[in-house]
Formats: structure tokens, C-alpha cells, sequence
């Protein structure tokens, strides 16, 4: 739908002259600005998510054509965003029925100034491949435990972020789209005791300017951990998880969030031959302490949702497009070297899943885990004539990382060799090659840019 826009020189004066007339402080003529983003979210073929966050905006307007011919331009606009309880306005675009697998261009503007962006303003919709040629390779950026430093909330001591360098390499990747595997902020004290502190964290954070290329040259979909869900190690009875579950969808453009029955951040969404997963570890979570033994039904998901998992992986794997089937959750799910809150503490609800693989006959499936603050490469074989399954762990972006390379974890029997990095990285996925020898390229990349491993899996070793 176009709007027509009031030019802001008018508004502008209008303002002026009631000020002038009625003495309105100086505030009220306060110019809107952009606090982060623009952020592009989900991609789909023919329509795309963008999120931006402002302040003291009026209106705001999103133009967008095909690259290189403005006469299709299209308009939307939003009048009076609502403000969040940090101040705040956040603003969700979803431009539809646009062309598969087509470039476009737009400006964003507040209260009809068009505003400068560091970065090309552009996005590009998904190719309609299927049935027609072969799978496109592509690339994507993941991690977790984005700790942002912010002196007046921080603990006393030696600060818990240690660089925001990583944002600027991911960046710069050339990456198509980011997952990210929760704590993607760090709630603390002052945060998660009430509603406007859960607010401030995400503003605060994503409002770095490190962070603004990232957001805005690729895709991201996210799922959360304890740290972006509330309190440390926190489970289902966190007092404010309905709050923390809609600043999350406030925050992402993920496709979905949960089911109509069975709230939470859990969806999927499907890129070239590959269909991605993301589960929600903590709203429906039994806590991590409960002995499995004495509480065999215990969870971090929940029944349903392990249920939609399931489903959901048979519905992808009918569709015969997809090769890789990448299940991103916030915990580790097949080391035996853990404890605390990995999967080897809620044992039961792992073996089910993976027999469940096995019996479906699933295969080219990857985990995508985080928030251990190291990353590592994991494989194991679902018995002695099954499929076998990897395990991605990839953190921390900028929290304290630790010696695991010196720890019992490097004698985990399912660890890749060489592949443990007790420092900040992210990690690079790349899906490649011809129809009938695809591959995964695995790259583990530092703080100063240094790859500390790189591993090819050819899918015929994830079957």
C-alpha cells in the first residue's frame, strides 16, 4: 500500500510555531534517528523481513524497487510506532509478492528524510530452484554468547566481553545469512527483575556500531539460551518468560515463533537444499539438577515440541529438496564430556531423537549448539549400520572463552580432532558443490581473523 508522506521541513515548522506559541520544551522537536539496524531477517521467495529500530519517529517509510529500475518502486509506511518501555521504536516490514530470486534496492526513511546507510541498502529474495536446476550453494555465519560489555550493570572486575571484533568479520564474511545460537545478549541482575530492564539489554547491545554491517548485508534467524531468556541457567518457571518471549520476536524476524498451543521461539525455515531447525531450549525446560533417573520424563523442550520436531523433520524430508537437515539448539547435544546443562544431563530426550533419526532414516543431519564458550567438531554413528550425525558447537562471539583444549572435554570420544578453540570466534558453513556430491566446508575463525580449523564433510559421510 503507498502513503503519501508529509515533507518533514513542514512538520519541522509546525513544530516550531506550536513551541514558539505554547513554550513546548526543546524535546519535542527532537529529530528522529535510527538506534540499530536496519536488520534483514527471514527470506523467502517471493517476500522478506526488515527490522529497524528508532526513536522520536513519526513515520516511518520503506521504499523499494527491483535493482536498477526505480519506476517499480513500492512504498510502505508505519505511522506512530509504538514505543518500547526502553524508549524505543520498533519497526517490522515484510515486503511481499516480489519476484523469486531477485535483487532489490530501497531507502528507509524517518518522517520522510531518507537516511544514510553505511552499507549497500539492498536484499535479494530466494531463487525458485526447486525442479528446475540445481541446488544453489551458499554460505552462512553462526555463534553465540554475544556479551556486550556495559560498565554500570557489569560485575566489579576484569570485564566479561572481551572484544566485539568478531561482529566486523562476520560482516564482512560474505555470508548469506547468520543463525544464531542464543545468548545472543546477556540479560544481567538489573535486567531480568523487570520488564523495562529486559527491554534496555537488547537495545543497548545491538546499538553497536560493529555490529551494523552484519545486520545489515545478510539474513539472520535466531533461537535463545538461558541469557537472552532470563536468569542464569534458568528453566520454565522464570516469573517473566512471557515478556522475554515477546522482546525476543520484537528483536528477530524469525519466520514463526512456536505453535498456536505451545508458545516459544522454535521454527524453520529452509535455504536451497537445506532445512533448518531451530529449537527452544528453555521456555517449556525442566531443570538441569533434576535427576533423569528419578524424573524420566525430564526435558528441555517439552513434549510437544520434541513432537513438532519430529513431524517436522518428516514433512522436510518428504519434500525431496533438501540434502541437510541443520538442527540449531542452544546446549550441546552429543558429548559425553559435559555435564551441567548439555544433553548428556537429559539423556533420555537425546537417545529418543536420535533413534527417531535413525528409524526415519534421516540423513545429512547436523546440530548447530552453542554456550559451552568454546567451539569444537563432533561426529557419531547412530549405531553400528546407521546414519551418522555431526555436532557444530560454535562459541563465544565475545564472551570469556577458557582452556578446554586442557580440559577432560578434549578427551570427548565423539570430538573431531584438532577442532577445539578456547577463544572469541564464530564459524563459516558453506554448502557446495554438484548435485551428487554436495559438501560442507567447516571453518573456525578467530577474533584476529585467523582460521583455527577448517573440515570437509561430503554428504556421503552424513548417510
Amino acid at each position: 500500500m503507498t502513503t503519501l508522506r508529509r515533507p518533514a521541513h513542514r512538520l519541522l515548522f509546525v513544530l516550531g510555531l506550536l513551541a514558539s506559541i505554547f513554550g513546548l520544551p526543546s524535546a519535542a522537536l527532537a529529530a528522529p534517528s535510527i538506534i540499530s539496524g536496519p536488520m534483514l531477517g527471514y527470506r523467502a521467495h517471493r517476500e522478506v523481513f526488515l527490522w529497524v529500530e528508532a526513536k522520536e519517529a513519526q513515520t516511518v517509510t520503506l521504499d523499494y524497487w527491483l535493482a536498477g529500475q526505480p519506476a517499480t518502486k513500492r512504498t510502505l509506511t508505519q505511522a506512530n510506532p509504538a514505543v518500547t518501555p526502553a524508549g524505543g521504536q520498533i519497526i517490522h516490514f515484510r515486503p511481499g509478492l516480489l519476484e523469486p530470486g531477485a535483487r532489490y534496492e530501497y531507502t528507509l526513511s524517518l518522517d520522510g528524510v531518507a537516511q544514510a546507510l553505511p552499507f549497500p541498502a539492498t536484499f535479494q529474495t530466494q531463487a525458485l530452484w526447486e525442479w528446475r536446476t540445481p541446488a544453489p550453494d551458499f554460505k552462512f555465519v553462526t555463534g553465540s554468547c554475544a556479551y556486550i560489555n556495559d560498565p554500570a550493570f557489569d560485575r566489579p572486575g576484569t570485564p566479561y566481553g572481551k572484544t566485539t571484533r568478531t561482529f566486523e568479520l562476520m560482516g564482512d564474511s560474505g555470508a548469506d545469512f547468520a543463525v544464531w545460537l542464543g545468548d545472543n545478549w546477556y540479560y544481567r541482575e538489573p535486567d531480568y527483575d523487570s520488564v523495562s530492564g529486559l527491554w534496555y539489554r537488547p537495545q543497548h547491545d545491538r546499538a553497536i556500531p560493529e555490529m551494523r554491517k552484519l545486520l545489515g548485508t545478510m539474513h539472520h534467524y535466531a533461537t535463545w539460551d538461558d541469557h537472552d531468556y532470563g536468569p542464569n541457567d534458568s528453566n520454565s518457571s522464570y516469573e517473566y518468560k512471557d515478556e522475554a518471549l515477546k522482546i525476543f520476536r520484537a528483536y528477530w524476524g524469525n519466520p514463526s515463533y512456536g505453535e498456536a498451543d505451545n508458545p516459544g521461539v522454535h521454527t524453520k525455515f529452509y535455504w536451497s537444499d537445506a532445512a533448518f531447525f531451530l529449537l527452544d531450549n528453555h521456555y517449556h525446560r525442566d531443570a538441569a539438577t533434576l535427576n533423569q533417573d528419578l524424573h524420566p520424563g525430564k526435558s528441555q523442550y517439552g513434549r510437544k515440541q520434541l513432537e513438532w520436531l519430529k513431524q517436522s523433520l518428516i514433512a522436510a524430508k518428504e519434500l525431496k529438496h533438501f540434502k541437510f537437515f541443520f538442527i540449531a539448539t542452544g546446549n550441546q547435544m552429543l558429548q559425553v564430556r559435559t555435564g551441567a546443562e548439555s544433553h548428556q544431563e537429559y539423556r533420555r530426550e537425546r537417545e529418543e531423537l536420535l533413534a527417531f533419526i535413525r528409524e526415519q532414516e534421516i540423513t545429512g543431519v547436523v546440530f548447530l549448539t552453542g554456550d559451552v564458550h568454546h567451539s569444537g567438531l563432533y561426529r557419531r554413528q547412530l549405531a553400528k549400520d546407521g546414519p551418522w550425525v555431526y555436532e557444530i558447537t560454535a562459541s563465544p562471539f565475545s564472551s570469556g572463552s577458557w582452556d578446554v583444549e586442557k580440559s577432560n572435554k578434549a578427551t570427548d570420544p565423539y570430538l573431531v580432532k584438532d577442532s577445539l578453540v578456547g577463544d572469541q570466534n564464530f564459524t563459516t558453513v558453506e554448502v557446495r558443490g554438484p548435485k551428487d556430491a554436495r559438501e560442507l566446508v567447516i571453518t573456525c575463525i578467530d577474533k584476529q581473523g585467523v582460521t583455527r580449523f577448517t573440515h570437509t564433510v561430503p554428504l556421503a559421510d552424513l548417510q
